[in-house]
């Protein structure tokens, strides 16, 4: 099968490491799925998040949400290296349908805000979008009928 598919993985990296740290994790991750033939689309750190259950003796994760391309066979690889990385406390990784990648692009629209950036500068920074002016309906005369 030689279909590239669009899937998105959410990561919980072990919180008690440094920021510098937890960059270096992230960047190791996303050069791993570019080695494998995946194309990084989108990285969002959501950040420092207390568990609901602890991991490990860990009772706080930080949090990476990462859309990426890559073909199917290329899955269990990435998967296996998640496993196989120490700070990686928990992953799961789906193929993010096309149907639901617009309801987000509609949703981030809405709230006027740009989808489909690259968010992996880490902070809140999305682009507001201003909406378009709607055109101006012009009246139209109707003709009378006597």
């Amino acid at each position: 099968m030689n279909v590239r598919r669009v899937y998105e993985s959410t990561i919980i990296i072990n919180a008690a490491l440094e920021d510098n740290d937890i960059d270096a994790v992230i960047a190791k991750i996303s050069t791993y799925v570019e080695n494998h033939g995946g194309v990084i689309l989108e990285t969002d750190k959501w950040g420092r998040k207390r568990l609901a259950y602890p991991i490990n003796k860990k009772y706080n994760g930080y949090y990476v949400h990462i859309v990426f391309e890559s073909l199917p066979v290329n899955i269990p690889v990435i998967e296996r290296f998640f496993v196989l990385e120490d700070t990686v406390l928990r992953h799961l990784t789906l193929v993010l349908p096309d149907k639901l990648r617009e309801y987000r692009r509609e949703k981030a629209m809405a709230e006027g805000k740009e989808f489909g950036t690259n968010l992996i500068s880490g902070t809140d920074t999305v682009t507001k979008v201003e909406p378009e002016a709607a055109p101006v309906a012009e009246p139209v005369a109707v003709a009378e009928e006597n």
